[in-house]
């Protein structure tokens, strides 16, 4: 990627679509002016939305979270300008963004400091080569009291890594099972 790397996303992002829709420079205000959590291409990365479609789960019907047989009772949906996560829980979310990653770079992708500073943390996974799709996020609230996520706001930063040259096997080229996920994709087998 080089020493330039707000140049190499940029350019890909335009030229191959790799983040759509794609924020040339970092956004700190909405249209109204209102002060917004930081979004869009930083200095060596570029930091995704949230969309506005939450699961946060719950145990109101004593469901067990198994990764080999998820039960949808487990979470709540829920859609709007925010949501909040129930004290020391978590929610599944969606990024903004759509990402279509080149099969020479694999991403890292890690929580914003400000929710971070606030006991939120974001776990993803890393992007694989050749793997495309809307990032489902895992928000967890780490404190005792109730969390509020902004949708349409900055969430997570992904940071991209070339490779010298091209990986033998993509995520793609093994027909990976999150291969052009939509939406929030809770876990398959």
């Amino acid at each position: 990627m080089g020493v330039h790397a707000d140049k190499w996303i940029r350019r890909m992002a335009k030229e191959r679509g790799m983040i759509e829709p794609f924020e040339d420079g970092l956004v700190r205000r909405n249209a109204a002016g209102a002060s917004v959590i930081s979004y869009g291409l930083s200095s060596y990365g570029y930091d995704l939305r949230v969309a506005d479609e939450f699961k946060v789960f719950t145990n109101v019907y004593s469901a067990v979270v198994d990764p080999k047989a998820f039960d949808e009772k487990s979470f709540v949906d829920m859609r709007g300008e925010s949501c909040l996560v129930p004290p020391n829980s978590f929610a599944l979310a969606r990024s903004v963004e759509y990402f279509r990653i080149p099969r020479d770079v694999l991403t890292l992708c890690v929580g914003k400091s400000t929710y971070a500073r606030c006991g939120i943390i974001v776990n993803v996974t890393p992007f694989e080569p050749e793997w495309e799709g809307h990032v489902t996020l895992e928000i967890s609230n780490t404190t005792p009291l109730p969390a509020r996520i902004y949708a349409g706001e900055g969430l997570a930063q992904v940071i991209f890594l070339a490779a010298a040259e091209p990986c033998e096997t993509s995520y793609a080229d093994r027909g990976g099972k999150y291969q052009a996920q939509r939406g929030i994709t809770v876990p398959r087998i």
